[in-house]
């Protein structure tokens, strides 16, 4: 598993990446810089540089506030700030130690913490 950190302005979180072949995918791209927008006040979401290689994957995820996820069908990421409805498509990539409250739309930096 990975240790991560995101870094919005003065908003730090830290996360782990799971021991899955999609968030490996994931983490080959760190660091990443990115930029966040609200989708439906339930997630905030960004596009990612290449899609994520998703053939082992489950098909579907119940996502919980802190959860850092794949949308597949879009290749965008979606960091979860409220739970949601199983959807088709979401794939789990790792979770955030403390809810992503402090997220909002804009430039993000995500990396490997050491």
């Amino acid at each position: 598993m990975t240790r991560i950190r995101l870094i919005s302005g003065e908003t730090v979180l830290t996360g782990t990446l799971d021991g899955t072949a999609v968030a490996s995918d994931f983490a080959a791209l760190l660091p990443l810089d990115l930029t966040l927008r609200d989708f439906h006040g339930i997630e905030q979401i960004a596009d990612l540089p290449r899609a994520l290689d998703t053939s082992a994957a489950p098909e579907s995820y119940k996502p919980e506030a802190g959860d850092i996820t794949l949308y597949a069908p879009w290749g965008n990421l979606a960091i979860f700030f409220r739970p949601f409805q199983e959807s088709q498509g979401l794939v789990r990539l790792g979770r955030f130690d403390t809810p992503p409250d402090g997220l909002t739309d804009g430039p993000v930096r995500l990396e490997r913490v050491d």
